[in-house]
């Protein structure tokens, strides 16, 4: 096959500053100790992360054909990911974020919607989409066009053709439920943080938000739980709970996405689950340790060291 994974949905620029603890009145000026840019996104970012995990990564969604665009395909081919299924829409902007970073790591958005929402896979598209044995869909809930009956189209594809689906949104709600639970069938690992799982199931234990979801038709669901860590649950009937590691944050931004790159690389590596869960935990943790959705991770032998070496938080 050509490709390690594709990657699918939502592609977004991020500009972060920290630490911001207030926005100044008037037009005063306030000073911060840093700015970047990011390619971010339930896709953008965790296309970047598979490719610095080693995995040969297609990156599939849409940015417009301004400043942002230019910036964000230069910065998916400096990291070695395949472009040529990004499309560039004329007349609309590259989604993009402003994210003020606070001194704890949480990170309040303003977000212009832009490319993604125009963004579909056409059928021409399939044969290169699924040239690959793990499709990641990331972003349900900001792909307007692709969100709804032309998610399932492709997820109905992705299986028919053999490939293993993962899966993860972004801003769930109550109402994403309806769009979300039409998919579950097609999806092998259903993978939203435990806030999202309980918007979408109205559950409250990952227990139960798990059996809630495998219910309709997901294979496996896995919950990103913060400082909690990480559970893992199968419709077989296996449940695993996996401690959050020991570190200091500097920023959440993206740690979601890089635990989605995580688990799709130990899925690529064949590694047993609760390995696996400790790797994508590993890979969130990096980059929870710096500024930005392509903080910390430098390599799969980089990130397996750090798995193997840090510590557990205590008491969980």
């Amino acid at each position: 096959m050509r490709y390690d994974v594709s990657v699918v949905g939502l592609y977004i620029l991020d500009v972060l500053g920290r630490p911001v603890t207030r926005i100044p009145d008037r037009g005063n000026v306030d000073f911060i100790e840093e700015i970047r840019l990011t390619v971010a996104g339930t896709a953008g970012g965790t296309v970047v992360d598979t490719a610095k995990l080693g995995l040969r990564s297609l990156a599939v969604g849409a940015v417009g054909d301004d400043e942002k665009a230019d910036w964000v395909l230069m910065t998916l081919e400096k990291h070695g990911i395949d472009v040529s299924a990004m499309q560039r829409l004329a007349g609309i902007p590259t989604s993009a974020s402003i994210l003020n970073v606070r001194p704890n790591g949480d990170r309040p958005a303003l977000h212009v919607r832009g490319a993604s929402d125009h963004f579909d896979v056409p059928p021409a598209m399939y044969d290169q989409v699924f040239d690959t044995p793990i499709v990641h869909l990331g972003g349900t809930g900001l792909l307007r066009r692709l969100d709804g009956p032309a998610s399932v189209t492709l997820l109905h594809e992705a299986k028919a053709r053999g490939c293993t689906v993962t899966f993860d949104l972004i801003a769930a709600s109550a109402e994403t439920a309806a769009i979300v639970v039409p998919l579950l069938p097609y999806i092998d690992y259903f993978m939203p943080s435990i806030e999202e799982a309980r918007d979408m199931s109205g559950q409250e234990t990952p227990e139960d938000c798990a059996r809630f979801f495998l219910d309709r038709g997901a294979t496996a669901c896995v919950f990103t739980l913060g400082a909690e860590g990480a559970y893992y649950a199968h419709g077989d009937g296996t449940r695993l709970a996996s401690p959050a590691y020991d570190i200091e944050v500097v920023d959440t931004t993206g740690c979601g996405d890089a635990f989605d790159a995580g688990f799709i690389t130990a899925l690529h590596h064949r590694m047993d689950i609760e390995t696996g869960l400790r790797f994508a935990q590993a890979s969130a943790g990096l980059v929870a340790s710096g500024l930005g959705s392509d903080a910390g991770i430098v390599s799969f032998e980089g990130t397996m060291e750090t798995m193997r070496n840090w510590k557990i938080r205590s008491g969980r």
